[in-house]
C-alpha cells in the first residue's frame, strides 16, 4: 500500500499511539523552558548567595595565603592544598548547583511527567539517510528554529545594549571610586542584563511550549486507514472473530450432543423444538437440561434419543416455555416442576411396564 501523505493525517491520535510514542521517548517537550529556568534560577541564586560566597572566598584565600607562606612545599603539601581547593569549590558552588539541578528535574517532570526510556539511545540507521537529513534541514520546523534563534539573538543584543546605555552615565563616575566599588557596579549591571534576558527568554519559552505541543499533536495525527488497522490489531479482524465464534458454537454443539445419551426424556414441540432432560432420583435433587435445539438441531437430538432408546414426549407448551427460559446445564426452575414431574412420571411408568 502506498504511503499516506502527511496532509491525509486528519484523525486525532488514539491512546495507543500516544502510549507507543511516549515509550519511544517521543513527547511534547520544550528544551527552551529548561535552559531558561536554569539560567533564571542560577542568576537569582548567585545574587542571593553572592555575599556568603564572597565571605567564604575571602576566608579561603586567607587560609591559602597562610599555607603558601609555610616553608614546606613537598608533594603531600601540594596534594593537601589541591584537596582543600576542591572541597571549597564544591562547598561554595553547592547552593547554586543544587538549585539548578532541582529546577532542571522539576521542569522536565512538569512537562512530560515521570518517564525513563532507553529507546532514543538505540541505533537508528534511518538517521544516516542523507535525503531524509536534507529534507529535515529545509522543513518548516527547521525554519521555525532558525527564526526563533535569530529572534533570541536580536533580543539578547538589544537588551544588553539598552541596559548598558541606561547605565552609561554612571560609568563616567567610576574613575574616582575604588576597585571594589567598580567590581560591585559591574556585577550589578551584569546581573540586570542577565535577569532581563532570562525574563524575556521565559516568555519565548512559554510560547515555545505551545508550539511544541502543536507540532507534537500534528506529528501524531493518523489517517483513517491507520485508525482501522489499529482497531483491527486491538479488537481483532472481524472475519477471524466471526470464524472463532463459529468454531466455539460448533464445539459447544458437539459437547451438547455428547450429553444427549445421558438424558431421561426428550420433550418436543414436536418438530420445531427438542429439549433433553436428565433426572436420577437417587443422585439428583432436581431435573437438569442437558441439551436443547431448534429445527435441524432438534431433529439431531431426537435422532440420538431414538438410537439410545430415550423416550420422546410431545408437550408443546412445556417445550416452548422451557426453551426460552432455561439454558443448557441449568436445573429445571420451580415454575416447571409440576409439568416436568408429569412427563418424568409418565416415562418412569413406561420403563416399569417395559421391565415387567
Amino acid at each position: 500500500m502506498a504511503e499516506e501523505s502527511f496532509d491525509e493525517r486528519t484523525e486525532a491520535p488514539t491512546d495507543k499511539r500516544r502510549s507507543e510514542a511516549r515509550e519511544k521517548g517521543n513527547v511534547a517537550k520544550s528544551s527552551e523552558i529548561n535552559s531558561t529556568l536554569v539560567l533564571l534560577v542560577g542568576i537569582v541564586m548567585l545574587k542571593i548567595c553572592s555575599p556568603w560566597m564572597y565571605r567564604e572566598m575571602a576566608k579561603f584565600m586567607q587560609s591559602m595565603f597562610e599555607l603558601t607562606a609555610h616553608p614546606r612545599c613537598d608533594f603531600i603539601f601540594v596534594q593537601s592544598l589541591v584537596f582543600k581547593s576542591m572541597v571549597f569549590l564544591f562547598y561554595a558552588c553547592l547552593p547554586v548547583s543544587a538549585a539548578i539541578m532541582v529546577v532542571g528535574i522539576v521542569a522536565n517532570i512538569v512537562q512530560v511527567g515521570f518517564l525513563f526510556t532507553l529507546q532514543p539511545l538505540a541505533p537508528n540507521l534511518s538517521k544516516l539517510d542523507v535525503i531524509s537529513g536534507a529534507q529535515r534541514l529545509v522543513s518548516l520546523r527547521s525554519v521555525v528554529e532558525i527564526v526563533k534563534d535569530l529572534a533570541k539573538l536580536g533580543l539578547i543584543g538589544s537588551i544588553a545594549f539598552f541596559t548598558i546605555q541606561g547605565e552609561f552615565g554612571k560609568f563616567i563616575g567610576l574613575w574616582s571610586t575604588t576597585p571594589a566599588a567598580i567590581w560591585v557596579f559591574m556585577l550589578n549591571v551584569a546581573f540586570t542584563i542577565v535577569l532581563r534576558i532570562a525574563l524575556v527568554l521565559l516568555i519565548i519559552s512559554v510560547l515555545d511550549i505551545f508550539y511544541q505541543r502543536y507540532e507534537y499533536e500534528k506529528k501524531l495525527k493518523m489517517t483513517k486507514q491507520e485508525i482501522k488497522e489499529e482497531h483491527k490489531q486491538m479488537e481483532g479482524d472481524p472475519h477471524i472473530k466471526s470464524r472463532i465464534r463459529s468454531l466455539q458454537r460448533e464445539m459447544a454443539r458437539r459437547r451438547m450432543m455428547q450429553e444427549v445419551p445421558k438424558a431421561t426424556v426428550v420433550v418436543t414441540n414436536p418438530t420445531y423444538i427438542a429439549i433433553a432432560i436428565m433426572y436420577d432420583p437417587d443422585a439428583m435433587q432436581t431435573p437438569k437440561v442437558v441439551a436443547k435445539g431448534k429445527r435441524i438441531m432438534a431433529e439431531q437430538i431426537k435422532k440420538i434419543a431414538a438410537q439410545e432408546g430415550i423416550p420422546i414426549v410431545e408437550d408443546k407448551p412445556l417445550a416452548r416455555a422451557m426453551y426460552d427460559k432455561v439454558d443448557v446445564g441449568d436445573d429445571v426452575p420451580l415454575e416447571f416442576f409440576a409439568a416436568v414431574a408429569e412427563v418424568l412420571a409418565y416415562v418412569f411408568r413406561l420403563k416399569k411396564r417395559s421391565a415387567a
